[in-house]
């Protein structure tokens, strides 16, 4: 199960949860790993028994499954992974967490076609792994994945409101890629008036990439007529004014909003200040890329002003995330930092 969950934190955050799976023989011997790269992909289980099919398995009666968590009960973009262990034939499951969505049971469903299951194997570090997933699942709302780009002295803005660019084009195109994998990209009105962002996923080239996300703009000022993410095709197809300074009722409106013929899962927050402020003061915050560039802009714009919290005790407290390529990384000279809130009495 270490195993797996190595394999697990492979895999981006998002609206799914980091799942790894591994398949070993009777002698505990590893035949395949898999890993979910994402929304629309393969399952972990299913990405390792086709890894174990292309190395030329095909007999899966003496094999183990170990899995970070219950296989999937529900056909959506793939299907259940549940009749995938059935129909292989794997005869043992060992599972790490429950599936607390809507997707759970599969505990439940293997063992009533008479596979054995082992359940709650190493439990604790399994539920971990997803902590904020699980509670997205259990609030009832979606992902928040938030983008953080400043100053060494965390400014996002000169004295004189400038901000473009503050960082370098290589964590710019870093960002690009989080953009493609999210739902829906979430700035204030101000950003809008003040910097004028197009909010679109591009490729290294410049390009357009498919499947564009959801332009969310929350507040309550009006948007410029020819803001520019209002404008052109497909730039002007897909975009919305959540008029509201509440993030959770902004996460509530997105919920309810079909984007690309799929419900909105999983949002980007890029800022500014008031809106990056109030989703960490209702600790409405799942994952964090922080983007630090080597300059001082002094007076500036913070990053972020009042949050609730006067004493040290009171602080929001992150640890390092090890998924989705580690916890950090040179991007030409600016540092990529990526954190998680951190589990509830890990501190």
């Amino acid at each position: 199960m270490q195993t797996a969950l190595k394999a697990a934190t492979i895999g981006p955050r998002g609206a799914n949860p980091l799942v790894g799976s591994i398949l070993v023989d009777e002698r505990g011997r590893v035949l395949a790993a898999g890993h979910h790269r994402g929304a629309g992909t393969y399952h972990a289980e299913r990405d390792c028994l086709a890894s174990a099919l292309a190395a030329g398995i095909t007999d899966f009666s003496a094999t183990k499954l170990y899995t970070t968590l219950e296989p999937c009960t529900h056909y959506g973009r793939q299907p259940a992974c549940t009749d995938l262990i059935t129909e292989a034939g794997i005869p043992t499951v060992l599972i790490g967490a429950r599936d607390p969505s809507t997707n759970g049971g599969g505990v439940e469903v293997l063992r009533s076609r008479g596979t054995e299951v082992v359940d709650g194997l190493l439990r604790k570090q399994c539920e971990q792994l997803n902590h904020r997933w699980n509670r997205a699942v259990k609030e009832d709302r979606i992902f928040v994945t938030v983008h953080l780009a400043q100053s060494i002295d965390a400014r996002i803005a000169a004295a004189d409101g400038t901000s473009q660019w503050i960082t370098s084009e290589t964590s710019r195109e870093h960002t690009h890629r989080i953009r493609q994998r999210v739902d829906a990209i979430l700035v204030g009105t101000n950003t809008v008036t003040t910097d004028d962002p197009r909010l679109t996923a591009r490729d290294e080239r410049g390009a357009l990439t498919p499947g564009q996300p959801l332009r969310a703009v929350m507040g309550r000022s009006e948007i410029p007529d020819l803001a520019q993410l209002t404008q052109g095709r497909p730039e002007g197809e897909g975009w919305i004014h959540l008029r509201t300074r509440d993030p959770l009722t902004a996460l509530r409106t997105l919920a309810e909003t079909q984007h690309n013929g799929h419900p909105v899962k999983h949002v980007l927050v890029e800022g500014g200040q008031s809106v990056l402020s109030a989703f960490f003061a209702a600790d409405l915050v799942d994952e964090i890329f922080v983007y630090t560039a080597p300059l001082i802009l002094g007076t500036g714009r913070a990053s972020l002003t009042d949050i609730g919290v006067t004493t040290l005790a009171e602080a929001r407290r992150y640890t390092l995330d090890a998924a989705d390529g580690g916890p950090t990384t040179i991007m030409n000279n600016d540092v990529c930092i990526h954190l998680q809130p951190e589990p509830k009495g890990a501190h």
